[in-house]
């Protein structure tokens, strides 16, 4: 759905919806802002400048604090919202308006809060080849290797465990959305690196991620949670990641989670950290997905960190992720 579009479907649905009557006033904003809109209930008018997004991603979410700060009324509108930027937006005082009319609007004396009817689900796109479970392993290589995208397929297989037919339907792929220049017959490179990774970011949460969960557990003794730093995990085994591995990194966050990817059973694991299953528990543990590992032995690669820290939705996380982001990954990405 087209920005024009979501801005006319959210308008007309909480028209249809409520009591209030919305309509566009300007089509451009300042600040390349996507416009003004009004809402009038009962007597009162409403004028905001407003930003659309098809799904607002919790990276965005500072930018978004940023034009509410800088314009006191401001409304960020999107087709669909996720459960926790939403909560983050009501957090942050900050107004919206997803395509089927639930508000929040929160200023002085006047208060809207509508989220009850039914969330549109987000249109899927067509599945990429590049962006199969499969695929996804080997674009968190080359998110990070970006050079390894001109070696042999049978190399890039080996060094990405996977299967050697994988390689040219994912080189394909990338090809296709535009995402790998052909500079010469023999010489590729990426292309929108920022894009691709927003749109890795999004597929590894939503489809890779929970397939290689392991199990969600809490330590036999609290204590232990408190003093994780003294855990040595099996080298070659296990890997610290998200909260704990920024907190490694950037000495900014006090985990609250206790992440881990993981080459050990559930059986080695509960042995050898002491651990108990327990749904509600705070130590979650993924399976080790990526092959290669040059930047640390006991820590997960920082790209991981810095996806596993947004997708939290998660304010603290997000402010630490971008730490990461500065401090290890800008020059590459």
């Amino acid at each position: 759905m087209e920005e024009n579009q979501i801005i006319d479907i959210a308008l007309e649905n909480l028209e249809k919806n409520t009591s209030f009557t919305a309509k566009r006033l300007k089509e451009k904003g300042p600040d390349g802002l996507d416009g003004v809109i009004s809402i009038k209930y009962g007597d009162k008018i409403i004028k905001l400048f407003i930003e659309v997004k098809k799904e607002l991603r919790s990276e965005q979410l500072m930018q978004i604090e940023k034009f509410a700060k800088e314009y006191e009324d401001f409304m960020v509108i999107a087709e669909h919202f996720y459960p926790k930027v939403k909560e983050e937006l009501r957090k942050q005082n900050i107004p919206h308006l997803d395509s089927n009319g639930n508000i929040f609007y929160h200023k002085e004396n006047t208060y809207f809060w509508i989220d009850h009817f039914k969330p549109v689900k987000p249109n899927k796109e067509k599945t990429n080849r590049a962006f199969t479970k499969t695929g996804l392993k080997v674009l968190f290589h080359f998110l990070q290797y970006e050079q390894d995208v001109n070696l042999p397929y049978r190399t890039i297989a080996d060094i990405t465990d996977t299967a050697l037919g994988n390689v040219p339907n994912v080189l394909n792929g990338l090809k296709e959305h535009g995402f790998l220049l052909k500079l010469n017959d023999k010489e590729y490179r990426l292309q929108n690196k920022r894009k691709l990774l927003e749109k890795w970011m999004t597929a590894y949460q939503e489809d890779l991620k929970p397939s290689l969960e392991v199990g969600t557990f809490r330590f036999l003794k609290p204590e232990d949670f408190f003093n994780w730093k003294t855990i040595t995990l099996k080298p070659g085994k296990s890997w610290w990641g998200a909260e704990p591995a920024a907190d490694y990194y950037t000495n900014y966050l006090k985990p609250e989670i206790l992440t881990i990817y993981t080459l050990e059973s559930r059986t080695e694991l509960i042995k050898h950290y002491r651990l108990i299953p327990d749904p509600k528990g705070n130590v979650q543990v993924y399976q080790k997905f990526w092959k290669k590992d040059e930047v640390n032995d006991v820590m997960v690669p920082p790209l991981l960190i810095y996806t596993d820290l947004i997708n939290t939705g998660d304010r603290r996380c997000i402010e630490t992720a971008q730490k990461v982001y500065n401090d290890l990954l800008q020059d590459k990405l």
